[in-house]
């Protein structure tokens, strides 16, 4: 079944907290935002891609390059915020929300994810990947645990499943913060306030779970890197010289 026109978002704020300015931050002579739009345009699957945006600055810097930008709020409290006011001004059936410091994200991640639509049971749709040994333990690589058909069932960043028995377990699944919504799905998950479990584990993916609103996970083609440390930046460097 054909899923209706679909837009791309990135919401990009210049004051994030770990690594300010994080995505105007250079790699390899673009801005990290410039690599993420370019992934999203090169998908085709997406019209339009767009940063939103409350910066002047990376508004600049965005039209410089040729890449549409939608002004949004200071006040808008998380990207899922930006992005639904963003989609106030797109007329779409799904909105895919890009995270804007996933520089190592390439075209072929978003067709696991706009497929998810093709089935109509679904509102809401994320990515996941097998998680690396390292980062089983990481409460920074969140977990998600799944039911058959990819419906999540838990979303965490304590180490799900426990493997009681010391068994051997190996299917443990990190999750990537790059989400579809259908607009009603979008919409009420906006106008929600935030839930008990997403403020305890720090998780907003947890306020629609909370709220009986499914997400199904698909699988993403590899990991990605997303920036929140100068670490992070010289590793998604060190990878995007390698032409990925």
């Amino acid at each position: 079944m054909s899923v209706g026109r679909i837009a791309g978002i990135i919401p990009a704020r210049l004051q994030s907290t770990r690594l300010a300015r994080k995505v105007l931050r250079p790699l390899c002579g673009r801005p990290m935002v410039e690599w993420v739009w370019r992934a999203a345009q090169s998908s085709g699957l997406m019209d339009p891609v767009v940063v939103a945006t409350d910066s002047d600055e990376v508004a600049e810097a965005c039209g410089a390059r040729a890449i549409p930008v939608i002004m949004t709020s200071p006040a808008c409290a998380s990207g899922s915020d930006r992005v639904r006011e963003a989609a106030r001004h797109i007329d779409a059936e799904i909105y895919v929300n890009i995270q804007g410091d996933e520089p190592t994200l390439t075209p072929d991640f978003f067709a696991p994810l706009v497929q998810l639509f093709e089935r109509p049971e679904v509102q809401v749709g994320t990515l996941a990947v097998p998680c690396p040994a390292e980062e089983i333990g990481n409460p920074n690589a969140v977990k998600v645990v799944t039911a058959e058909g990819g419906r999540a069932l838990y979303f965490s960043r304590a180490t799900i499943p426990f493997d009681r028995d010391a068994s051997g377990f190996a299917g443990y699944r990190k999750h990537l913060g790059i989400y579809a919504y259908r607009k009603a799905a979008l919409e009420r998950f906006a106008a929600l306030p935030p839930g008990r479990l997403e403020q305890v584990e720090r998780l907003e993916q947890l306020r629609l779970l909370e709220n009986g609103i499914d997400i199904y996970v698909a699988a993403a083609p590899r990991d990605t890197i997303g920036v929140d440390t100068e670490e992070d930046l010289l590793r998604a460097e060190a990878l995007l010289k390698t032409g990925l």
